[in-house]
Order: structure tokens, then C-alpha cells, then sequence
């Protein structure tokens, strides 16, 4: 068992005695690799001390000018952004409602007018602002509206949203670009991934309906029948489920 060295304390022989001493020599030899460590450590940093000042002043100059970016730069050009997303807006949701005219809105809506900026024009102007991606959003949609089916693929893939009800519609609007285009296989895997985006009563079984449809066309049934059963099940009261019987009925009957 180690014995403690108290102060005044005298060995009381000569095996204590070497006990203690090695004990001592142990000890400065520890304190010695320290101060050896510690004077290699204060060479090298006065050594690379440029170097070192040099790497912290990069990290600071650019938190400065990451923030002085923020707050001078991209701040504003939100702000102007969704300023000018005001104009094009009411073209788009006017169209939306408008049982005339409608081309011309959404063309409107896309293009501007009356020197206004319009979404096309957003979404060049000001790249990486929130609203030009919710421009593409409705770039996407007013394309789908005119027919415009790659225009309206491009721009709906461009757009992301962790929004419940729009990152379902915009997966599902690419769905609907992919049908018209005859590429129902395609149009399938954006319907999945539009109903599973999120579930609410609305986007959810809209998308489950048009995701059994398009299995049904592709042959894939058992996938149909799954599709319908769920609207059936979880969402009895939605439009798509008045007739959902007849549906689950013929995705049963086709071998």
C-alpha cells in the first residue's frame, strides 16, 4: 500500500526512505515532461503565430461578411422579392376562379404587365429568395393550366416546400403534368409521393384517388384496391369517397 509523505515526516527506514525518494523522482519526472510539453506548445504557437492569427482573422472576416450579407443583402432582396410577387399573385388566384379569360390571366400572372414584374420574371430577378421558389410553385401550375406540360414539370421541380397542403399539390401537379404527357408510370410515383407528403383531408385522399386510378391503368390492381379501401376507410367524408364503392368494386373484379 503507497504511503503519504506528511509534512515533517521522517521515514522510518531505509525502505520508507526509497520508497519515498522514488516516489519524489517520479514525481519531478512528471512535472518535468510538462514543462517540456508545455515549452514545445508555446515554441510552436510562437512560431505559427502569423499562421494562427491569419486563420482566425479568415474565420472572422467571413462571419462578418456572411452577416453583413444577410442583413444588407439577401434581407432586402426577400423583401423587394415578395414585394414584387404581390402583382402576379392576384393574376394567378383571378385565373384560378375565372370561368373566362383564363389563358390570358395565367399568361398575365407568368409574364407581367403594366411594367410589373410577373413569375417568370421573379424567378430570374431573384434567384434563392422565398419567393421566387414559391413563384415556380405557381409558374408550375399556370403552365399545367395552359397545357404547357414540360414548362410545367421544370418549374414544379424546381420548387420545395415542407408545407403540408403545397408540397403535396406541387407533387401532385407534377403527377398531373406526367399523366397528360402519357408517362403514367412516372405520374404514379409523384401521386404516391404527394399523398405521402402529409396527411390532411384534402390533398391526401385527392392524391390516394388519382393514385389508384393511374395503378388501375398500369395493371398494378392489388395497389388500386389499397388506395381506395383507404379513402374508404380514413376519409368517408371527402368527395372522392362517394363513389369509392364502385371503384374498390372494379379494381376487385379485374384479374
Amino acid at each position: 500500500m503507497a504511503t503519504y509523505k506528511k509534512r515533517g515526516y521522517k521515514p522510518k527506514n531505509k525502505e520508507e526512505e526509497q520508497q519515498f525518494d522514488e516516489q519524489e523522482s517520479t514525481t519531478a519526472e512528471v512535472f518535468s515532461s510538462l514543462d517540456e510539453g508545455a515549452s514545445k506548445t508555446e515554441a510552436w504557437v510562437s512560431k505559427n503565430q502569423s499562421y494562427i492569427l491569419g486563420v482566425i482573422g479568415v474565420i472572422a472576416v467571413g462571419l462578418i461578411g456572411y452577416l453583413a450579407y444577410t442583413q444588407f443583402v439577401q434581407k432586402p432582396k426577400d423583401a423587394n422579392a415578395a414585394n414584387e410577387l404581390y402583382y402576379p399573385q392576384q393574376y394567378f388566384d383571378q385565373a384560378m376562379t375565372s370561368t373566362t379569360e383564363k389563358d390570358s390571366l395565367f399568361n398575365l400572372a407568368l409574364n407581367g404587365g403594366e411594367g410589373k414584374y410577373g413569375f417568370l420574371d421573379i424567378i430570374a430577378e431573384y434567384p434563392g429568395t422565398k419567393a421566387a421558389n414559391l413563384a415556380n410553385y405557381s409558374a408550375g401550375m399556370a403552365f399545367l393550366n395552359l397545357q404547357q406540360y414540360d414548362d410545367a414539370i421544370s418549374h414544379l421541380s424546381d420548387f420545395s416546400s415542407d408545407d403540408a397542403i403545397l408540397g403535396a399539390m406541387a407533387k401532385g401537379g407534377l403527377g398531373d403534368a406526367f399523366m397528360q404527357l402519357n408517362q403514367p408510370t412516372e405520374a404514379l410515383g409523384y401521386y404516391e409521393g404527394a399523398f405521402a407528403h402529409s396527411t390532411n383531408d384534402y390533398t391526401t385522399p385527392r392524391f390516394l384517388y388519382k393514385a389508384g386510378v393511374t395503378a388501375m391503368e398500369l395493371d398494378q390492381n392489388d395497389k388500386a384496391l389499397q388506395y381506395f379501401e383507404r379513402i374508404k376507410e380514413e376519409f368517408s367524408s371527402a368527395d372522392e369517397a362517394r363513389t369509392i364503392d364502385a371503384f374498390i368494386g372494379m379494381a376487385k373484379s379485374v384479374d
